[in-house]
């Protein structure tokens, strides 16, 4: 049988858990590597964070940064951040507060750098620090919330256990996101937060339906396997279906990445759909490789599971996981019937009588 269909049907018998060593230092591996990068970078705050002035206009002469920076030293706006967009068709330029004379002064800077011959069509929004300190407490608050409220639906629904190793998967998750965005030096913005949590919801959402599977396989074969093995057979039978979910929502956020913002210029999705890019991937790969081999090194350590454990051992089970997934279809066709006795008892062999 092939691979995808054996993928498909659940059948297929990855040891996951035997190899969790490996998932393991992956997972620590990018988590350091995203904070090492977060901590020498940092993030690039929109201005509704930090607060200040932010400049937008067109770039009828096609100037480059470097020209607009220039034109902004001269001012004694030299701390100022300049970026192109839409391929150099407009000018974005950021600054902290400013008094009134120096926002003229940089309305000025930027249309005689830019080309731009009325200053009407420059485009100046200035956000205030306590706006700015509203949206990052409204951010916090909000993640605070959703975070609690999760978990004590997971411990509702499953066990205490799960509902924190849920916790783990979504901190790997935004551990990842945020260094991704320390990395590329996109823009964070409250659509960014508002994508941050989206995808902390989809991570949950795969996360619980690879626990869930492990509940019931746990309820019906419990006592005939160990939880290292509960936990393969539960993430083999629905691997195909996080492989799915995952592929038919990294096509359209795919599309909004590099199509719409890419090719067509829509930077304002750049930031949404690359949280989304990020945090659905990894979060496919938290809850098959690292929530589920969490579970299983936790479970094996309960007195329950260490008896099974014992009882299965001298009874002469060496590897439980190969032997005790079910048959495909193909393998159990072709296996020899079993013998079915009849039930009768054979006769006692005559005793033969000696000769004199």
């Amino acid at each position: 049988m092939s691979l995808a269909r054996r993928l498909y049907w659940g059948e297929t018998r990855v040891d996951f858990v035997g190899r969790r060593r490996w998932w393991f230092a992956l997972s620590v591996f990018l988590m350091v590597v995203s904070l090492l990068v977060l901590g020498i970078r940092g993030l690039n705050l929109s201005v509704d964070f930090v607060g200040g002035s932010l400049l937008q206009a067109e770039n009828p002469a096609g100037a480059t940064v470097g020209e607009v920076r220039s034109a902004l030293d001269r001012v004694g706006l030299a701390g100022a951040k300049v970026q192109l967009v839409g391929d150099g068709a407009g000018i974005r330029v950021q600054t902290s507060e400013l008094t009134p004379e120096l926002e003229d002064r940089l309305v000025t800077a930027v249309a005689e750098a830019v080309g731009v011959e009325d200053v009407n069509d420059i485009s100046l929004q200035t956000v205030g620090p306590t706006f700015g300190r509203q949206v990052t407490e409204a951010a916090v608050r909000a993640l605070i919330v959703f975070l609690v409220v999760v978990s004590l639906y997971i411990w509702w629904r499953l066990e205490w256990k799960m509902a924190l190793i849920a916790l783990v998967g979504l901190i790997h998750d935004m551990v990842l996101a945020v260094g991704v965005y320390a990395l590329v030096g996109f823009e964070v913005t409250p659509a960014t937060v508002i994508a941050l949590l989206t995808i902390l919801g989809y991570s949950l959402f795969d996360t619980v339906v690879v626990f869930d599977k492990i509940r019931e396989n746990i309820a019906e074969r419990g006592e005939h396997h160990t939880a290292s093995a509960v936990v393969n057979m539960s993430v083999n039978q629905v691997m195909m279906r996080s492989i799915n979910t995952s592929l038919t929502s990294l096509l359209p956020i795919g599309s909004l990445l590099f199509v719409g913002s890419a090719l067509l210029g829509a930077a304002t999705l750049r930031e949404f759909a690359l949280a989304l890019f990020i945090g659905v991937t990894a979060g496919t790969y938290s809850s098959i490789f690292l929530c589920a081999e969490l579970l299983a090194v936790w479970k094996e350590r309960e007195e329950h599971w260490q008896r099974v454990r014992r009882r299965l051992g001298r009874k002469g089970v060496e590897d439980e996981f190969a032997a005790r997934v079910p048959l495909s279809p193909a393998e159990a066709e072709a296996a020899p019937a079993p013998v079915v006795g009849t039930g009768a008892v054979p006769r006692p062999p005559k005793k033969r009588r000696r000769q004199r």
